[in-house]
């Protein structure tokens, strides 16, 4: 497995620099969304919608597939062996991967996963309750209240809701009553 602090370190300044927040760097080992290879999954975000578009997604690509070209013409390519490129935005139901993630997100249910229990309990779902210094707090739909380490958290996602669908809704719906016309005539 590559060092993906080190790839992180390539990606987060490439991103940035075309206008995108950079949310998760992730190698697959297995593969990603199509087949066996390994794949370095990249998920990056408009800072102002929260969202990525196909063209979005283009341009992260071209950029980093440029950048990692000439690191491996300089010989200072950072993967061993082959693998796929994935750009993608994180969807609805996204991970949560930094801290401000469960600020901006407070609210919203979540499912977390932690290194280690807290209180007995690895597993946590409920709302959001945002932040204390580094510390993340979450109203448990069982245990109640619980704060915990950021540091602490193994993997933690969204849980897709009626709520979050209405708060991520698409910042244009332009050609929206065109496609439905069509639709209609089919």
């Amino acid at each position: 497995m590559p060092d993906l602090d080190a790839i992180t370190a390539i990606v987060a300044p490439e991103v940035e620099a075309l206008g995108f927040n950079l949310v998760r760097v992730a190698w697959l080992a297995h593969g990603g969304m199509e087949g066996n290879d390994p794949a370095l999954q990249i998920m990056a975000e408009r800072a102002d919608t929260r969202q990525l578009d196909i063209d979005d997604c283009a341009a992260i690509s071209r950029r980093l597939s440029e950048k990692f070209d000439a690191l491996e013409t300089a010989g200072e390519d950072p993967f061993a062996e082959a693998y796929r490129l994935e750009v993608s935005s994180p969807g609805i139901d996204r991970p949560l991967t930094r801290l401000a993630d469960y600020t901006d997100w407070k609210g919203h249910e979540a499912r977390i996963v932690l290194h280690e229990p807290v209180d007995s309990h690895r597993k946590l779902r409920g709302n959001l309750a945002g932040t204390q210094g580094d510390n993340i707090l979450i109203d448990d739909r069982k245990f109640g209240r619980k704060m915990f380490a950021f540091a602490n958290v193994d993997n933690a996602k969204l849980v897709l809701t009626d709520r979050l669908i209405a708060s991520s809704a698409p910042v244009s719906s332009d050609g929206v009553d065109e496609i439905e016309e069509e639709i209609e005539d089919v």
